[in-house]
């Protein structure tokens, strides 16, 4: 692990996590946010220059979580997207070149695939790895991408390595989703959410800590983070139509710990998102499961890391919306 570390993003979910991981570790650690907080040192944006350019000063390392993302899109300007992902990213890189830092990490989303992964009712899932093209959706997905490529560019022109992790879902907050979530229990969504674009927090903070030991090997690449799935490829095309069965086959008994709780399966999925190459490359090793999450719920136990709870709903904006945890606005 490097020296010293910069984590953006403190205040937030991933942002804390890594820190309280790094602090455990005994690594010297500094944290930049827009909101305070207990794990954050500096106070400001990464949009401005300055404050980016004091906060790398003695760094060697930077996991770069702060973005704006797609609970934003409702509720901040076009402009708002591109000064932070975008402007953010690119003054981060530069000054990491200026101060020599070994690596930078950076925190993207399987968001960039945007409409790459819609297929229509009852067409087999997407099956979602590297090369999948991105067809961003929003401005969030697309600032995104846009800062990948960033990371790209300055890895080929500087050789400052930097790794791309294309998170899924790890936020705890309830499901955007109005339909999910009157259909489903929040546990149900999310326990069933591990098998194809999921991943337990304490999973994602491994997967950033393992980047920032392989990066100056790797160089430059982009990797899907997420919980790995049961399924394989040749069984997109059922699980399209079908997904119950098909989980069926892999793991027999699950019906009935589902029917003890009143839970149920998706009656489709549309995608998958396949980890394989993080955890082959990275030899990244997560440990919470859906195979895992079912054996707790067998035993009674919870299905989620002690670091979950540690870090707790933070919400995504100071304001509570009636009809969801935030305006849900597709552009």
């Amino acid at each position: 692990m490097a020296d010293r570390i910069l984590v953006t993003g403190s205040a937030g979910h991933l942002g804390e996590a890594l820190i309280r991981t790094i602090k455990a570790a005994g690594t010297e650690v500094r944290g930049i946010d827009l909101k305070a907080s207990d794990f954050t040192d500096v106070v400001g944006s990464i949009a401005d220059r300055q404050v980016v350019s004091d906060c790398v000063e003695g760094c060697d390392a930077i996991l770069h979580t702060a973005t704006l993302h797609k609970p934003h899109v409702g509720t901040h300007s076009r402009q708002d997207f591109i000064d932070t992902n975008i402007t953010g990213t690119l003054n981060l890189l530069e000054e990491a070149v200026k101060n020599n830092c070994r690596s930078v990490i950076f925190t993207s989303t399987t968001s960039t695939f945007g409409d790459a992964m819609r297929p229509q009712p009852g067409d087999p899932a997407v099956w979602v790895t590297e090369e999948l093209r991105p067809k961003p959706k929003n401005i969030y997905g697309l600032t995104k991408t846009s800062a990948e490529d960033l990371c790209q560019l300055f890895n080929r022109n500087t050789g400052l390595p930097c790794v791309v992790l294309k998170t899924s879902r790890f936020f705890p907050e309830i499901d955007d989703s109005k339909k999910k979530r009157d259909s489903y229990d929040d546990a149900n969504l999310k326990v069933n959410e591990l098998l194809f674009r999921r991943a337990d927090i304490a999973d994602m903070v491994s997967a950033h800590l393992r980047a920032l030991d392989k990066a100056g090997d790797i160089g430059f690449d982009r990797f899907i983070i997420s919980g790995p799935t049961p399924f394989k490829r040749t069984d997109a095309a059922e699980l399209g139509r079908n997904a119950s069965a098909v989980l069926e086959r892999y793991m027999p008994g699950y019906k009935e710990v589902y029917r003890r709780r009143g839970w149920k399966m998706f009656p489709t999925i549309d995608r998958v998102y396949d980890s394989s190459h993080a955890q082959q490359v990275l030899g990244w090793q997560p440990e919470y499961t859906f195979k895992r999450a079912l054996q707790a719920l067998c035993n009674d136990t919870d299905y989620r890391s002690p670091l979950t709870h540690d870090i707790g709903k933070k919400g995504y904006h100071s304001e509570v919306f009636e009809e969801g945890p935030y305006p849900v606005d597709s552009f």
